[in-house]
């Protein structure tokens, strides 16, 4: 499942003209992973305070 989603990412970083290998892009995959794991926190409490 995560593979899949990591092969997808490393693939469009690797065609970002300022990447030419893995050790170029996994700061930008390590920040886009925390950004997505934010916006999901900012969902969740989003709903829980809807649900009170």
């Amino acid at each position: 499942m995560f593979e899949q989603a990591f092969k997808n990412i490393d693939d469009i970083l690797h065609k970002d003209a300022g990447s030419s290998s893995e050790l170029d892009y996994t700061e930008q995959t390590s920040w886009l992973l925390f950004l997505k794991y934010l916006d999901a926190l900012e969902q969740d409490r989003a709903m829980r305070r809807l649900s009170r």
